[in-house]
């Protein structure tokens, strides 16, 4: 039975599903001069083309769902419940579901529907504080945003020559592995809604550019981001319950999780966090020939979905950016 995950269907946002955004052909060339700036990289001087609004993640381009307006209740429903001092924080780690046209609209439905006086009261202070709270916050993200630029552009430059400086797509596997290994640079901390948001308007400029083969590179960046914040988290986890049940000092079971191998099946997870996903279909068949199962596999898919993903703030980029990877990859395990 296949897992029960947060997204209905695959967004092109990692690029996994059929899309007209493909990568153009291997001898196709992205011109990226020396690629110093964000601006070297994504800004265009054409204005044939009405710039693109939406966000390019799932869930973002569409009409709320049954599901998502269960998950949007239940950020008003928490964020109204909590005290003034920790809105910020619930604030900044959805910020663009809670910023969103969308999340007040359906704050003043549920205040139109309630009968009672007291629920209004709630729902209409929520949405005045929540004004406030954004603009402070978005204030106070502006430092961190440029800094996450920075980050998303070492990542970016990692995909190109070294040189020419030129952006040759598909990706040679060196070029994938530059990337792989300045993403696990970052410090887990600055790999935040932040870092997603920025990809997120990248992305959407250089589809607005036209220049295909640039998505096909941010979309790259975003599974090896999944790839990587998934296995440090899996990690932290094991080493939180070993910690819990041993009662050792934290440091030392951190140092144990990430020394222990665990079951076949998770050693076989963790290597496909950590190989292009353009190799995953080889590294599964591989693998469930020798003492892996399907079935093993996907249980400890499900088990880091469990564990994971539904720990991650509800609607926020992280969830569905890392909920898209771990889907795809429960799909490619049971198609092959």
């Amino acid at each position: 039975m296949r897992p029960i995950l947060l997204l209905a269907t695959l967004s092109p946002c990692l690029g996994f599903a059929p899309s007209q955004l493909q990568p153009i052909a291997s001898t196709s060339r992205l011109a990226a001069g020396d690629a110093p700036s964000t601006s070297a990289l994504f800004l265009s001087s054409s204005d044939d083309e009405a710039p693109r609004k939406q966000s390019r993640f799932e869930g973002m381009q569409r009409e709320p769902t049954a599901a998502d307006l269960a998950v949007i209740d239940d950020m008003i429903d928490k964020m109204a419940a909590a005290k003034p001092y920790e809105l910020p924080n619930a604030v900044s780690r959805a910020i663009r579901v809670v910023s969103s046209p969308r999340f007040f609209l359906r704050i003043a439905e549920r205040a139109d529907e309630s009968d009672d006086p007291m629920e209004k009261e709630k729902l209409g202070a929520l949405a005045d504080n929540l004004v406030n709270t954004i603009q402070a916050v978005v204030s106070t993200m502006e430092d961190s945003l440029d800094e996450r630029a920075k980050d998303v552009e070492r990542v970016v430059k990692a995909a190109s020559e070294p040189d020419t400086g030129e952006f040759l797509v598909p990706l040679s596997p060196e070029r994938v592995d530059a990337m792989r290994k300045e993403m696990e640079d970052i410090d887990v901390g600055d790999l935040n809604e932040g870092f997603l948001s920025t990809v997120d308007s990248w992305m959407n400029k250089a589809h607005q550019d036209g220049m295909d083969g640039m998505v096909g590179i941010m979309q790259k960046a975003l599974q090896i981001y999944a790839g990587t914040v998934i296995s440090r988290a899996r990690i932290q986890l094991q080493a939180n319950v070993g910690a819990a049940l041993t009662g050792e000092d934290q440091a030392a079971a951190d140092a144990a999780a990430a020394a222990e191998e665990g079951s076949p099946a998770s050693a076989l997870l963790e290597k496909l966090l950590h190989i292009d996903t353009d190799n995953w279909d080889a590294e599964i068949r591989q693998g469930v020939a020798g003492e892996v199962t399907k079935d093993d596999l996907v249980g400890e898919v499900q088990k880091t979905m469990e564990g994971v993903i539904l720990g991650l703030e509800n609607g926020s980029m992280a969830q569905r950016v890392q909920a898209e990877y771990l889907r795809e990859l429960v799909t490619r395990i049971e198609s092959v």
